[in-house]
């Protein structure tokens, strides 16, 4: 099962948010950070691979 687009970008919202509450320490901070980084590349690949699909291939 793939994640969705909307999905990943809910979860890096969270990440970001949880980071930005000042409860976490700095290595979750950045832990939370990097992914949600990882979750906007997900999202990247996914329409790239998207906009590669919708063109006829030569």
């Amino acid at each position: 099962m793939t994640r969705t687009t909307d999905d990943l970008r809910d979860q890096a919202d969270r990440a970001e948010r949880l980071a930005r509450t000042g409860m976490d320490s700095l290595t979750a901070e950045r832990l939370l950070r990097a992914y949600a980084e990882e979750c906007r590349s997900q999202i990247a690949a996914a329409e790239r691979e998207r906009q590669s699909g919708a063109s006829p291939a030569a």
